[in-house]
């Protein structure tokens, strides 16, 4: 699945070719070259991934990586840095900075686009292609398929975007305004109580399968999925 991918990058032919071939696999790339553009992209939409360049002129990449831990808006963006730097020393400096992956330089296209896979799927499971399968309540990205005890379940594209979050994340309960800002996008400025009127549409999609109860309303806090009465 396509993925907003922030490059954070200050040479200019590393962040062509990075650019390139992660435009070629699909992603959507948004580049930076300091770090005060990278924290202003940043702030008007959240990326879906961070490659984070160690060096950069001024504040370095470590220091936006601490930047990025440090507030409750960005904690959990994937982070994978990229570095020259092969020492294990640094690689422990990178990976308690916050970084979910270290890649050193040079690298090859490939092995970047499978660290994104694998650091999308531990981090952000609703970002990759992986079908998932819940009690028979199945939900496949690359289709955009839903089935519910083997019946098609007609779903429209929030809907769809809200189970399959849903279901990347079972048993974490899930605020209105976390809900806003993972499935429509923290750029993205609606009213909470709209969260309310697709779960309401999702629920009456599933109740022929019986599968509405696994959405459960949390009193006074939100949201969860969850195979648990």
């Amino acid at each position: 699945m396509a993925a907003n991918i922030l490059l954070v990058e200050d040479e200019p032919a590393i962040q062509e070719l990075i650019a390139f071939n992660l435009t070629q696999a699909g992603h959507h790339v948004l580049r930076a070259s300091t770090a005060e553009a990278a924290l202003t992209l940043v702030k008007n939409a959240l990326p879906d991934l961070v490659l984070l360049d160690w060096m950069l002129p001024g504040v370095s990449g470590v220091d936006i990586a601490k930047r990025l831990r440090a507030d409750e808006r960005t904690r959990h963006v994937p982070i994978i840095m990229l570095t020259a730097r092969s020492d294990e020393q640094d690689k422990i400096v990178g990976l308690e900075t916050g970084a979910d992956d270290y890649i050193t330089k040079p690298f090859s296209p490939r092995e970047l686009l499978a660290r994104i896979k694998a650091v999308l799927r531990r981090r952000a499971p609703q970002m990759t292609d992986d079908a998932v399968e819940v009690q028979g309540l199945r939900l496949d990205p690359v289709t955009h398929r839903v089935t519910g005890a083997g019946a098609p379940v007609d779903l429209g594209p929030t809907e769809f975007r809200l189970l399959h979050f849903f279901m990347t994340h079972p048993e974490r309960v899930h605020s209105r305004s976390q809900l806003l800002d993972q499935v429509w996008g923290d750029h993205v400025f609606v009213e909470e109580r709209t969260v309310d009127v697709h779960i309401r549409r999702l629920r009456s999609a599933l109740e022929n399968s019986g599968h509405d109860e696994l959405i459960q309303t949390v009193r006074g806090t939100g949201y969860r999925f969850s195979t648990q009465q």
